[in-house]
């Protein structure tokens, strides 16, 4: 029970990777604030982890909406009474399309969510930890967040490199203090992600290669969730300013070796 008397904060909570943190760190004794756009899916994730015995309580929350995080932070301490660790999951996906291709009112959109409300949600919540004795933050970096070409999604890494670089400033602005300010960048994740997501003709050969790659490559999402549990259980103030990547050591040797294999046997376009 690494996350006994803890109470954690999570956006964008009821689903997926989100949904996967939520139970990681309830199952290691933390309280969980669960929250979502969607009001039924916040009840049914909190009434799913009740009936395993756990503590949650959630509240509808859009992020890009001003002043829907300063009202979640409220909720958290009006319910548990404080908040150590606080995870900017909330994100959207551009799909697999050229930049040419996605409207100006759906990039503005996906910044507004990737970028915008993570650095809302990190200027609430690190003064109220600096002045309530310290704690966690965690930001849901990703693919790109390490400045690499990203063809094809080259909006969404743009805004993965941007929680990378304000993760990293942050750490060196509050490095005297009891918070600890990380990224994470979880890998390729087979959730609803992949699925029905907009995609362009024009790298239509590539995303043939989509399941090869998820199974090469493809991070469990208990692997995630046990890996959010880990930063979380840290000393708050001991490491700040880490970028991790879960998609290391035997599994991705495996993946290269795998991927290797696959073009060897021509299985890839």
């Amino acid at each position: 029970m690494r996350l006994q008397d803890k109470v954690v904060v999570i956006t964008g909570s009821t689903r997926g990777i989100g949904r996967s943190i939520a139970l990681a760190c309830a199952g290691e004794g933390a309280s969980v604030v669960v929250s979502s756009r969607s009001a039924e899916a916040v009840q049914k994730t909190v009434e799913e982890m009740k009936a395993r015995g756990y503590a949650a309580a959630g509240i509808t929350c859009d992020a890009t909406v001003p002043g829907a995080l300063r009202e979640l932070l409220r909720f958290a301490v009006g319910t548990f009474g404080k908040v150590d660790v606080w995870i900017n999951n909330a994100g959207l996906s551009s799909g697999y399309r050229p930049l040419d291709e996605i409207s100006p009112e759906e990039i503005s959109q996906i910044v507004a969510t990737n970028v915008t409300s993570l650095a809302v949600g990190c200027s609430i919540a690190i003064p109220w930890m600096r002045a309530h004795g310290g704690g966690i933050v965690i930001n849901m970096s990703g693919r790109g967040g390490k400045g690499e070409a990203s063809p094809w999604t080259a909006l969404y890494a743009a805004t993965k490199a941007a929680v990378t670089s304000l993760t990293r400033s942050l750490a060196a602005e509050n490095k005297a203090s009891k918070v600890s300010i990380h990224a994470v960048i979880p890998g390729m994740v087979a959730t609803d992600f992949y699925k029905d997501i907009a995609t362009s003709q024009r790298c239509s050969g590539e995303l043939d290669n989509l399941p090869s790659v998820l199974d090469a490559f493809g991070v469990p999402l208990d692997t995630v969730g046990q890996g959010f549990v880990d930063i979380a259980a840290q000393e708050p103030g001991k490491v700040t300013g880490q970028v991790y990547n879960l998609l290391q050591g035997k599994r991705l040797v495996r993946g290269i070796l795998k991927m290797t294999y696959a073009r060897m046997t021509r299985k890839l376009n």
